[in-house]
């Protein structure tokens, strides 16, 4: 493994440096995952807890809104929000509509969202990082920080799995 960061080849420096480091964090996710069975990617702590599999289709639904909302300047449309809802929302619809998927689902999910965020990165210059936009609420944001939250909800979120599959390997044990 290489520990410096560095622009990724085909794009401006500052968005190379942006999506390197975001790979980074979705090779470290992939690695974490690799070779879970559906029951482990299903697992939930308590009824309140979200499972491996659900946190993993969140990465893909934040990455997808953060898309639409840095690419197409909207939301997402109502056809959108329903196929991504559960992942988005997480929760008790999260446990309900998304168990029962293999981690290559998961994978392949986050392999196909990140490939068009790296398609839609290619039409940028460093210079649109900066640019801003304005919520809903009239808080200010730009670009830059949308990218730097997909990637902060993604390492976030691939604690939690930590945690979890701690958690189910105690079980496991304490089972045997």
């Amino acid at each position: 493994m290489n520990y410096t960061i560095k622009p990724l080849q085909g794009f401006s420096e500052k968005i190379g440096e942006l999506l390197f480091q975001l790979d980074h964090t979705r090779s470290l996710t992939k690695v974490e995952v690799a070779g879970l069975q559906v029951c482990e990617l299903d697992y939930v702590e308590d009824a309140a807890s979200n499972s491996i599999g659900a946190l993993l289709y969140h990465m893909a639904a934040i990455e997808k809104v953060h898309q639409v909302i840095a690419f197409e300047k909207r939301d997402l449309t109502e056809e959108e929000l329903a196929d991504w809802s559960a992942a988005l929302e997480l929760g008790e619809s999260g446990r309900k509509e998304i168990p029962g998927k293999s981690v290559g689902f998961y994978l392949q999910l986050l392999d196909d969202t990140r490939k068009e965020t790296l398609r839609l990165f290619k039409e940028k210059e460093d210079h649109w990082l900066y640019e801003e936009g304005v919520w809903p609420n009239g808080v200010s944001f730009n670009h830059y920080y949308l990218w730097f939250h997909v990637m902060e909800d993604e390492i976030s979120h691939r604690g939690q799995i930590r945690l979890l599959k701690r958690k189910l390997k105690a079980e496991t044990t304490a089972d045997e």
